[in-house]
């Protein structure tokens, strides 16, 4: 499976990233899956509704989220294909805690933040028995 995102789209995850520093930033990836690809239309940034202390390196998403996400992107004739979040001053993979609240088949974008400033962006697929992840390819266009 390819993710396809636009330039802007990445861009503006990253700077809700660096806008979140030094906590984690997180939202729904909105579009479509077609043919083997996911195709990013748009962006749902959310509040990270972890407790304040843990916000440095948890992210929490509600229900009530993933509700308001599944309304917004039924609305526009979409499905929510993701998830992304930022890690602040730690590498972009998964995380046991990411590991362990993922859900099978969403893309998971993981924007590193070193100091402030947005460094990568990669994105990953939980595998089928949720033992880890697996890398996911990003088509940036």
């Amino acid at each position: 499976m390819t993710l396809q995102i636009s330039t802007t789209h990445i861009s503006l995850i990253q700077r809700h990233g660096e806008a979140a520093y030094p906590e984690e930033g997180a939202g729904l990836i909105l579009g479509r899956e077609l043919d083997g690809r996911k195709q990013v239309s748009k962006l749902l940034f959310l509040e990270n509704s972890r407790e304040t202390a843990a916000r440095h390196n948890r992210y929490q998403l509600t229900a009530e989220d993933y509700i308001k996400g599944e309304l917004d992107a039924a609305q526009h004739g979409l499905d929510i294909l993701g998830v992304f979040h930022s890690h602040p001053d730690h590498p972009n993979t998964p995380s046991e805690f990411d590991r362990e609240w993922a859900l099978p088949q969403l893309s998971y974008i993981i924007t590193s933040i070193r100091q402030g400033k947005a460094v990568e962006s990669r994105s990953w697929v939980l595998h089928e028995d949720r033992s880890g992840f697996l890398p996911e390819e990003i088509q940036i266009k």
